[in-house]
C-alpha cells in the first residue's frame, strides 16, 4: 500500500482526513445551511445527526475522487452533501425498520422522537437532496443519482425479504449489500469522475473502484458486530443477530456446520434470539467463518485497489488507495 506524501505521511485515515480538512470544511458548510427549514422539530432531528458526527466517508470519498482527476472547481462540495443527505436519509430509514436505539454511541432519532418524525424527516432529506441535485442542472448527474437512490430501496426491500431467514445464501447477501452500501460509493465515485470531465473509461474505473469499495466496507462491518468492542462500535453488539439479519459469518458458518449445529443457528436466526449470542459465536469462530470474511473483505479491497490503475499518480489517488485499506482494517 502506497504512503501518501511527505506532507502527509504514512498512509491511513487520519492522514486522509488531514489531507481532505480544508475540501470537508467547505462539505459541512453546504451541508449545515442546506439542513435549515423552518419547522423546528426538522431542524432538531437534523442537528441531532450532524451532531453525531462520524467520518462521512462518503462525501469525503466524492471530493477526494474529483481531485485525484484534476478538478479545480467548486461543484463537488453540493455533490458530496447530496451523497450525505442520502446516506443519512437511510440510516433514519433503518433506525425505524430495525428497531436500533443507538448509532455512533448516541440514541437514535427514533428512540429520542419515535418513529414517524425520524421516517418523514428522512423523507426531507431525501427531498432535500434532489433540490440540491436540480441546482446542479446536470441531467446524467441526476439520472446516476435518481438510480442510486432507487437501488439502495430496493437494496432496503431485498434486505427485509431475508430478515429472519436462515436459508438466506452468500449471494442473496453479496446482492442486498452491493444495493443497500455499495452502490451509493460508486455513484459517488462515477460522479466525481464525471465533474472531472473524465473519460468514459475513466468513469467507469471509478464506479467499480467505489462499487468494490463499498462491498469490502459492508463485508468489514458485518465481521465489527461480532468482533468489535461494543463502545468503539457505537452500537449494540449483536445488533444484526437480534434484527434477523443473516450476514457472511452466519451465513459461512450454517453452510459449513453439523446438520445439528445448522438447525440450532438455523432456530436462533428465525427467532432474532440476541440471548443465544454466545452460541453463534462459537459455531462462527469454529468454522472461520470470520476468517472467510475477512478475506471477502479483502478481495473486494484488492480489486477496488486496482481499479485505480489508470489514475494519475498523486496525493489524492494516494488516499483513495488508503481508504481501500481502511475499509477493512479499522475498529469501528
Amino acid at each position: 500500500m502506497p504512503a501518501l506524501d511527505a506532507a502527509t505521511g504514512q498512509t491511513g485515515i487520519s492522514e486522509v482526513q488531514a489531507l481532505a480538512a480544508a475540501e470537508m470544511s467547505q462539505v459541512n458548510a453546504v451541508i449545515r445551511r442546506r439542513l435549515g427549514s423552518d419547522v423546528a422539530l426538522i431542524n432538531q432531528i437534523s442537528e441531532h445527526i450532524v451532531a453525531a458526527g462520524g467520518k462521512r466517508l462518503r462525501p469525503m470519498l466524492t471530493v477526494i475522487a474529483a481531485r485525484a482527476l484534476g478538478y479545480a472547481g467548486d461543484s463537488h462540495f453540493q455533490l458530496a452533501a447530496i451523497i450525505e443527505f442520502i446516506h443519512t436519509s437511510t440510516l433514519l430509514h433503518d433506525d425505524v425498520v430495525d428497531e436500533s436505539d443507538l448509532r455512533r454511541g448516541r440514541k437514535t432519532a427514533n428512540a429520542l422522537w419515535g418513529n414517524a418524525p425520524s421516517v418523514l424527516v428522512g423523507d426531507f432529506l431525501y427531498s432535500r437532496s434532489f433540490q440540491l441535485m436540480v441546482e446542479l442542472d446536470s441531467m446524467p448527474v441526476m439520472h446516476v443519482l435518481a438510480d442510486a437512490t432507487n437501488r439502495i430501496a430496493e437494496g432496503e426491500v431485498l434486505q427485509l425479504l431475508h430478515v429472519g431467514n436462515p436459508n438466506t445464501t452468500e449471494a442473496d447477501y453479496l446482492r442486498v449489500i452491493s444495493r443497500k452500501t455499495a452502490v451509493l460509493f460508486a455513484a459517488a465515485t462515477r460522479l466525481s469522475a464525471m465533474l472531472a470531465g473524465a473519460s468514459p473509461k475513466l468513469q467507469q474505473d471509478l464506479a467499480d473502484f467505489g462499487m468494490n469499495l463499498g462491498m469490502a466496507f459492508q463485508i468489514a462491518d458485518d465481521v465489527l458486530d461480532y468482533t468489535a468492542d461494543a463502545a468503539a462500535l457505537g452500537k449494540n453488539l449483536g445488533d444484526d443477530l437480534a434484527e434477523g439479519k443473516a450476514t457472511l459469518p452466519v451465513i459461512h458458518a450454517l453452510s459449513q456446520a453439523n446438520p445439528e449445529v445448522r438447525e440450532k443457528l438455523a432456530r436462533i436466526i428465525a427467532d432474532c434470539d440476541v440471548d443465544a449470542l454466545g452460541q453463534v459465536l462459537d459455531a462462527i469462530h469454529q468454522h472461520g467463518s470470520l476468517a472467510y470474511s475477512r478475506q471477502m473483505a479483502e478481495h473486494y479491497a484488492r480489486a477496488a485497489e486496482a481499479n485505480l490503475a489508470a489514475l494519475p499518480d498523486n496525493r489524492w489517488t494516494r488516499a483513495l488507495h488508503a481508504l481501500a485499506l481502511y475499509s477493512i482494517d479499522r475498529q469501528s
